[in-house]
């Protein structure tokens, strides 16, 4: 059984697009993405710096349309497309849970990349009011972690699995954070994470109805051919459309359950993981929760071939 994964922020890089820009039918693709995201993301994807991709009401869009656009190439379109086969699982870390959901037939691409543009754009003004950020703790016990962060006020808002959680607040928790001298004596590190502001914690709640006022214009769908989309809310493969789509509006101020989807993912039997682009950091941390799981990160169309053969041994339709 397949998984298809999508990474969240944090994962975008300079020039991420310029390779699959070069495929057939990109460029109109891009064209169309960037037009309901009102961001000329062809610009943004292929020659803007690292500084300017990272605000996040470009990084997000940016993210879900290189995940989209790597989907199109690996799987095809119209009569060319690939089938998958019933059952396969569409997971996103954070914003790319969207991509995730689009991807289970949930949304149409448009849809998530009006609502990813909305999103991106309401986190961004959060994140304005207060100076916060992230670091991931890597190492350590969950329960030393944990009552680190519980010392100094700051949200476990990402719990990757794989001896990773990710804490969000303020810049003052953050620094005191670093500073702890239990950290070391639980042989745990902390990394400054290169977003703006706290995701998934309260500091992100004026955000949250300003998505929800997007996402009830929208009308989701089914999930197509039996495709199993897990949610970062608790790793549950979610019951419907609107359930979904409601699942998308609440995390944006709650932590993200990687760990769970991870479980999840083992729990449905997943034996092969393809992570879309800009791909490397779900892969990477697959490889400590998924033992035993292919992963493949479709970081260029260079790795298109191994991708379908990997489809073909775990994921195509019989």
């Amino acid at each position: 059984m397949l998984a298809i994964l999508s990474p969240g922020q944090g994962a975008q890089a300079p020039g991420m697009l310029e390779p699959w820009l070069e495929l057939p039918g990109a460029g109109s693709a891009i064209d169309r993405f960037s037009a309901t995201a009102e961001l000329d993301l062809h610009a943004l994807g292929t020659t803007a710096d690292a500084e300017t991709i990272r605000d996040t009401a470009v990084a997000q869009p940016l993210i879900v349309a290189a995940s989209l656009l790597s989907a199109q190439a690996l799987l095809g379109s119209g009569a060319a497309a690939t089938t998958l086969a019933p059952g396969t699982a569409y997971a996103g870390h954070s914003v790319g849970e969207i991509a995730a959901t689009a991807l289970a037939g949930v949304l149409s691409e448009d849809a998530a990349l009006a609502l990813v543009a909305e999103r991106g754009r309401a986190m961004a003004e959060a994140a304005a009011q207060r100076e916060t950020g992230m670091a991931a703790i890597v190492g350590g016990t969950p329960e030393g972690v944990h009552a680190a962060l519980e010392r100094h006020g700051l949200t476990p808002a990402n719990v990757n699995g794989g001896g990773q959680i990710v804490a969000a607040g303020t810049t003052e928790q953050l620094d005191a954070l670093a500073a702890d001298p239990a950290l070391p004596e639980l042989r745990a590190r902390v990394i400054a994470l290169q977003v703006a502001g706290a995701f998934h914690t309260e500091h992100m709640a004026p955000a949250v109805e300003r998505v929800r006022a997007l996402a009830s214009t929208l009308e989701p769908a089914e999930p197509h051919q039996g495709a199993r989309l897990l949610s970062n809310r608790d790793g549950a493969v979610v019951a419907g459309g609107q359930d979904a789509l409601e699942r998308l509006v609440t995390q944006v101020a709650n932590p993200v359950r990687w760990d769970l989807c991870c479980e999840q993912l083992l729990a449905l039997g997943v034996t092969g993981v393809i992570e879309l682009a800009p791909a490397g950091v779900l892969t990477g941390l697959a490889r400590r929760t998924l033992k035993g799981v292919d992963t493949l990160a479709l970081k260029s169309p260079d790795d298109l071939p191994a991708a379908r053969e990997l489809i073909a041994q775990h994921g195509a339709a019989s």
